[in-house]
């Protein structure tokens, strides 16, 4: 899967609770405030790619209940930000990506991945200031110079978690309901089934469900499937209820449902 993939004025929480309100997926995506916008672009999160378990370098288990079992992985973050970074008002010219934000970037990565109960405050930002005098490598970037870069990698990876989990709760609520479910089957197997969908919805948010999309997925579904044992023919209609679950929430067109 590509790994193409962040801004949010206040004014933009109203439509995000709305929407929350009037599905309960929204709920949780609602959670993310102002971030919901950045699913105009493309940026709302990581690609579900990213979201692997650190043992199987796959998607493997619930992020809510195994987060130690899973991490966003910093490699590809960092590409994103490779081709972001140039839009961040905070970016330097005198610096260079790979030797002054790219530790930064990593850094805000790796802490959130770190991180079980994250909540940035002063408290954490303190710690952060310390650790980044012996993680920076050779950026010349102080830490008030860094610190946008590392919050906007944190801010990125954690509406990754977040955004999973309120895919989690809610498929796994009505998954039993799911039309064609596979015999033999558990919630586990279709997990990477619903985020794919979730994750498919943001990343084309002018997209109809066609058979354009579909063979699309159909040809991602092996490398984002990890553990799952579904087939794309088992898999292909958790895909498209989290696809339409997303829609209610993010907005956007509607056909075919």
């Amino acid at each position: 899967m590509t790994h193409a993939m962040q801004p949010g004025p206040s004014h933009q929480r109203d439509a995000v609770d709305h929407l929350s309100a009037a599905h309960p997926l929204g709920t949780g995506l609602g959670a993310l405030g102002g971030g919901i916008a950045g699913a105009a672009t493309g940026a709302l999160f990581g690609p579900i790619g990213m979201l692997v378990g650190v043992a199987l370098g796959t998607i493997a288990g619930g992020v809510g209940g195994h987060r130690a079992a899973e991490h966003v992985d910093p490699t590809g973050e960092s590409e994103y930000w490779r081709e972001a970074h140039h839009e961040r008002p905070y970016v330097e010219s005198r610096y260079t990506y790979d030797t002054d934000y790219l530790p930064a970037y990593r850094f805000g990565v790796e802490r959130r991945n770190e991180t079980p109960q994250p909540l940035w405050d002063d408290s954490l930002e303190s710690v952060l200031h310390e650790e980044w005098l012996h993680r920076r490598a050779n950026s010349a970037l102080t830490w008030q110079q860094a610190r946008p870069a590392v919050r906007d990698a944190w801010d990125r990876v954690d509406r990754s978690y977040r955004v999973y989990e309120a895919s989690d709760r809610y498929h796994e609520q009505r998954h039993d309901a799911l039309r064609d479910r596979a015999p033999n089957t558990h919630f586990g197997d279709y997990r990477p089934a619903y985020r794919y969908g979730t994750w498919a919805r943001s990343h084309w948010p002018q997209r109809d469900w066609d058979e354009s999309l579909e063979q699309e997925l159909e040809r991602g579904w092996l490398r984002v499937k990890g553990t799952s044992r579904l087939s794309w023919e088992k898999a292909r209609a958790a895909v498209r209820e989290a696809w339409h679950a997303a829609e209610h929430v993010l907005g956007g067109n509607t056909d075919g449902q």
